[in-house]
């Protein structure tokens, strides 16, 4: 090999990638994978067509942790994760942070009770520091034999009926094990959209088929990256590493909703000392949605200010296909944090208008029964 030469860095890829490429996807590196970023449609027609219909979203990427049920083992993760677990009954699933032994935010994950076992979904980026952090602890396993589809839209309901009728049955935040085509999948009302949908855990063997099952309705289209970052934006949902990372807690990041009451009441958890307090006092900087007044995007990064003052920084920020003006999530002081409160975001050397404004920018539209 030439000195000139250059290693090519090698990337994960997903049991749907030859799939991905049929489908004429543009591929892209994501946390450590190839993952698809568009289809020959477009990004913004992809939105659209999930906040309409119905788009089926490659998430195999992401972490799937297996901790047995047992009172130790809840005792610990409730230690780390803030939420009321120990309550949990089987087909319960919740949103939870996980806390760093100073109080900080390491990733947030949906954790999923059933009758034997926990099961947490983390984020792909974050997923080997997670389960390191937790076999410190407790005896978990990773499962990397799976695939996992996520099914989003408002048509996603009666889609879901041709491959699984029984799974029509759950409503937001459940979940259960069904057999589809002769195999066990976890099946979970749940998504990163803020529509209707589901979430699917799949034997790697059969994700094609499922997935060309799914695709095979009118109403359903492959959906990359791009538009499941706008979608997510929309519904005021976080990106872990870009809306809060190490860096921040739950006060800070406006999360605080996740820790639950007999949590607050009991403390008992990593950091709990300086958070309780937090929740009580207000964070010093605070997770704020903001709109745009004008037709320019404010992008990860952009330096926010008030009155001629920097203040804080933006975390994410997109046109929002469906509302027709720029969204973005940024930190501002908390002073600055209250609706309605008229800011400036610096744009390649210029200022433009943003007001916070309440999230979700877009009405979540979750099946509830």
């Amino acid at each position: 090999m030439s000195s000139s030469s250059a290693l090519l860095e090698t990337f994960n890829t997903t049991p749907l990638y030859k799939w991905h490429l049929q489908k004429g996807a543009k591929m892209v590196p994501f946390a450590g994978y190839e993952m698809p970023l568009q289809y020959p449609d477009g990004i913004i027609s992809e939105h659209h067509h999930t906040r309409k219909s119905a788009g089926l979203f490659d998430v195999s990427h992401m972490g799937l942790i297996k901790v047995a049920y047992d009172p130790e083992h809840i005792w610990v993760l409730e230690r780390v994760i803030p939420v009321d677990i120990k309550e949990m009954l089987p087909g319960q699933m919740k949103y939870g942070l996980l806390l760093s032994e100073d109080g900080y935010i390491m990733d947030d994950l949906i954790i999923s009770r059933f009758e034997k076992y926990f099961l947490l979904v983390v984020n792909a980026g974050c997923k080997h520091q997670d389960f390191d952090y937790l076999k410190r602890f407790l005896k978990c396993e990773m499962l990397d034999d799976l695939a996992l589809l996520a099914l989003q839209g408002p048509k996603a309901r009666s889609v879901m009926k041709s491959l699984c009728p029984d799974a029509v049955e759950l409503t937001f935040m459940t979940t259960s094990t069904f057999q589809v085509m002769n195999k066990e999948v976890w099946i979970s009302c749940s998504g990163y959209t803020g529509e209707d949908g589901f979430e699917l855990m799949i034997p790697s063997e059969i994700a094609e088929s499922a997935a060309n099952a799914l695709c095979a309705d009118s109403a359903v289209l492959p959906i990359g990256l791009g538009a499941r970052d706008s979608l997510r934006l929309e519904a005021g949902l976080c990106l872990y590493g870009h809306d809060m990372d190490l860096t921040q807690t739950p006060a800070s990041a406006s999360l605080t909703w996740s820790i639950g009451q007999r949590r607050r009441r009991e403390g008992d958890f990593v950091g709990d000392e300086k958070i309780l307090n937090e929740l009580n006092q207000g964070a010093e900087m605070k997770r704020v949605g903001l709109k745009g007044l004008s037709k320019t995007i404010a992008r990860e990064g952009a330096a926010i200010y008030d009155r001629g003052e920097k203040v804080g920084y933006v975390t994410s920020g997109v046109p929002s296909p469906s509302l027709g003006y720029p969204i973005a999530m940024g930190y501002v002081p908390s002073s600055l944090a209250g609706p309605d409160t008229a800011l400036e975001i610096e744009v390649r050397g210029q200022r433009y208008p943003f007001v916070v404004t309440k999230m979700p920018f877009l009405k979540q539209n979750y099946y509830r029964g």
